[in-house]
């Protein structure tokens, strides 16, 4: 199980857009992150298509919630 999963913030457009592309089109597995969740979809399918494996996930929250747990 060498596959290798690559996380991409800012994934929806420009270099992090391209950068999703690429790595799908070596077959890693990518998870996506991005402020609009209809690109997002968008662009999960379209690297499935390229026959990776991806997912979209809302980081902004989680981390904002760790932040918080984090300062008290």
């Amino acid at each position: 199980m060498n596959t290798q999963v690559v996380l991409i913030t800012g994934a929806l457009t420009g270099i992090g857009r391209a950068t999703a592309l690429a790595f799908a089109k070596e077959g890693s597995r990518i998870v996506i992150s991005g402020r609009r969740e209809e690109d997002g979809k968008k662009l999960v399918a379209e690297l499935r298509k390229l026959g990776a494996e991806a997912e979209i996930r809302e980081l902004r929250r989680a981390l904002r919630r760790r932040r918080t747990s984090l300062s008290g």
